[in-house]
């Protein structure tokens, strides 16, 4: 068992290397095409960002395949399934859409039914929902069009949801990474544990995913300096999508009954069967989240449920009082728990500890989510050894914020009379809190 482990370690390698080399090239060619769109009023950052980064996302993708194909234990998977094909076809449509979007805008409708052709590419090569287990009824075998419905549907979903959430430095990313570790253990358990080939697909999308992620996340941490764009959310999203396709509609319940030896011992392994019903739901859920929350509140206003907003869990932190890189690491912690929560239930669905242990650790993330609203205040004499936001705040400090403004000091534009920021030529995302309005004070000022 050891071996296929060097072979998936060196996959993840290669893949997040290849990405990473990958992304400067990229950052250069974006802002030379002109792929730095305007700020728009939802936005967080500051100054126009290049994007396109999915182009190396791409890659890293092509070449963890590639590398994979000639290894020893994980080439039995290109021999045995077509999956990884379909995979990379449904990929390539996939990223092509984004690459468009991303350079030049495609119309919403255009990209849900470029999402649904990538969809039907993967399941026209196999990649496709076959049955379903269902508690209490047990196995259900779908129609070719059941199937072909049920999958494009995952597929779309899984898009939608990882492409509305990247919506901070470093938060898409990062959370599929999250979601992609604790899938492979959970696809690697069905493959060694119970010996299924068919989770083999799965597992190896899993071990690219969290690679692409990965040789990412250096150049999108906040402050980001490239950013991902449509071209690479759509596509770890596709990617996550196929692999909880192959794990769910693959597997035959059947075989998994047939290798736990017994029924008490098959009710219990059907546990991590049952669960990918709802992937990515348990493994992205809190994407997932914000997507549906998202879809109602635009509905209830009367708007496009793909119309741009401020409403999403991330804006949401930022509002509260939480920094950028706090809000990131919050939504981390959510994604973490739930995704690697549902993987321990399904390990051990019979264990109190794991539940407790869940339950515990809710609550620390609700006493994460409410902490601005309990700022502490460091004493006097203890000011100088904590943060400045954790200082109380000078009598002259406070006079100089409640005084009125001179007429030099006129106060900023509202938020309705910002203009949009055009695309320069830096592309860095700004440190610090600089203005966004037109009429800012001229230089020459007295102050």
């Amino acid at each position: 068992m050891g071996q296929p482990v060097r072979e998936y370690l060196l996959t993840l390698c290669v893949t997040a290397a290849v990405t990473y080399l990958l992304t400067g090239p990229v950052r250069k060619f974006a802002i030379a095409a002109g792929a730095m769109p305007e700020i728009r009023a939802r936005d967080v950052h500051r100054e126009p960002t290049p994007r396109l980064g999915g182009i190396a996302m791409f890659g890293g993708l092509c070449a963890g395949l590639l590398v994979a194909s000639h290894l020893t234990n994980l080439k039995s998977v290109f021999e045995n399934s077509n999956e990884p094909r379909a995979l990379l076809s449904g990929a390539a449509l996939i990223w092509i859409l984004g690459v468009l979007d991303d350079k030049w805008g495609v119309d919403a409708l255009v990209k849900l039914g470029g999402q649904m052709i990538a969809a039907g590419v993967m399941v026209l090569q196999g990649l496709t929902i076959l049955w379903i287990p269902i508690p209490g009824v047990g196995t259900v075998s779908l129609t070719p069009m059941q199937g072909t419905l049920l999958t494009v549907a995952l597929v779309v979903i899984t898009i939608n949801a990882v492409n509305f959430v990247d919506g901070l430095d470093g938060l898409a990313s990062g959370m599929v990474c999250i979601a992609a570790a604790a899938f492979f253990m959970y696809a690697y358990r069905m493959w060694f544990g119970y010996g299924i080939e068919a989770a083999a697909p799965a597992t190896l999308f899993s071990v690219v995913l969290m690679g692409m992620c990965l040789g990412f996340l250096p150049h999108n941490m906040h402050p980001a300096r490239i950013f991902m764009g449509d071209s690479g959310s759509m596509l770890i999203g596709l990617v996550m999508a196929a692999g909880a396709v192959s794990v769910t509609g693959q597997v035959d319940p059947d075989l998994l009954n047939l290798k736990a030896g017994g029924l008490r011992e098959a009710t219990h392994a059907m546990v991590p069967v049952y669960i990918p019903l709802l992937l990515p739901l348990t493994v992205i859920a809190v994407p997932v989240a914000d997507l549906i929350l998202a879809i109602v509140r635009r509905t209830w206003k009367g708007q496009s449920p793909f119309a741009a907003d401020r409403g999403h869990l991330h804006h949401r932190l930022l509002e509260i009082g939480h920094s950028h890189s706090r809000a990131v690491l919050i939504m981390y912690f959510w994604s973490a728990l739930i995704a690697f929560g549902a993987v321990a239930y399904s390990a051990n669905n019979a264990s109190m500890w794991i539940v407790l242990g869940i339950v515990l650790l809710s609550a620390v993330g609700l006493v994460l989510l409410l902490l601005p609203r309990f700022t502490p205040r460091a004493p006097l004499w203890a000011e100088w050894m904590v943060p400045p936001r954790y200082r109380r705040v000078a009598p002259a400090t406070a006079t100089a914020a409640t005084a009125p403004a001179t007429d030099d000091e006129s106060a900023v534009e509202p938020e309705q009379e910002r203009e949009p920021v055009p695309a320069g030529i830096h592309g860095a995302t700004a440190i610090g809190d600089r203005s966004r309005f037109v009429g800012r004070r001229k230089a020459d000022s007295h102050r």
